[in-house]
């Protein structure tokens, strides 16, 4: 059974800049400074303590690949690279976390979408003027700060969550994403087929405005 929450105050206050406020599961001195790309790599700041921060293809840099146990099956490793050419929609979750839980189905839906293949919006329409085949892509899930790995499986099984996770309880993973603060949780980054950040959000998401990112990826 599905967790349908109508609302969720996130657990905790983390940075504010200027009249601005992070709000998150957790708390980042580093949240509010500016973003720069440095050597060919992606890496990441919010700059001024925005919650959504969306590049340009010519601004995009690549992320480094990141791998790590599966969640779900513990002999299974799990690397970015497995999804070569694909969109993928990174989610740092903890199911100790309340607007992860808000999240889940909408992120569910999401995996439903890319499943379809490329062309198929959220609309279910085509387009992209590319060919179906496989995926246009997946979600990827980042299960952070769950010590407790049964309690992170069971939220996965009673919300018939499909789309793989990488077990990182410490978010280790977080230098590979080129800086994105550990501690904000949910955190979710869609990369292009190439793998760089083309949207970053640090808070909450719902279908409709990944999708609309998703969809214009595959236009590109």
């Amino acid at each position: 059974m599905r967790h349908s929450v109508a609302s969720a105050l996130v657990a905790s206050v983390v940075a504010a800049v200027g009249a601005t406020t992070l709000t998150a599961c957790g708390s980042d001195e580093t949240a509010g400074k500016d973003a720069v790309a440095v050597g060919g790599n992606f890496s990441f700041v919010s700059p001024g303590g925005q919650l959504v921060i969306k590049y340009d293809q010519k601004d995009r840099k690549p992320v480094k690949d990141l791998s790590g146990s599966s969640l779900m099956e513990s002999d299974k490793t799990i690397k970015l690279s497995d999804f070569d050419n694909q969109i993928v929609v990174l989610n740092a979750w903890g199911q100790w976390c309340a607007p992860c839980r808000t999240e889940v189905d909408d992120l569910q839906e999401i995996q439903d979408e890319l499943q379809k293949g490329p062309g198929n919006g959220a609309d279910g329409s085509d387009n992209s003027g590319t060919s179906k085949g496989g995926p246009a892509g997946t979600v990827l899930g980042i299960n952070v700060r769950d010590f407790n790995k049964q309690a992170a499986q069971d939220f996965v099984k009673d919300n018939d969550i499909t789309y793989p996770s990488i077990y990182d309880p410490s978010f280790k993973s977080a230098i590979s994403l080129g800086g994105i603060p550990a501690s904000v949780v949910p955190t979710t980054i869609v990369l292009d087929k190439q793998h760089r950040p083309a949207a970053v959000f640090l808070r909450e998401v719902n279908a409709k405005e990944i999708m609309d990112v998703v969809n214009n990826l595959e236009k590109e």
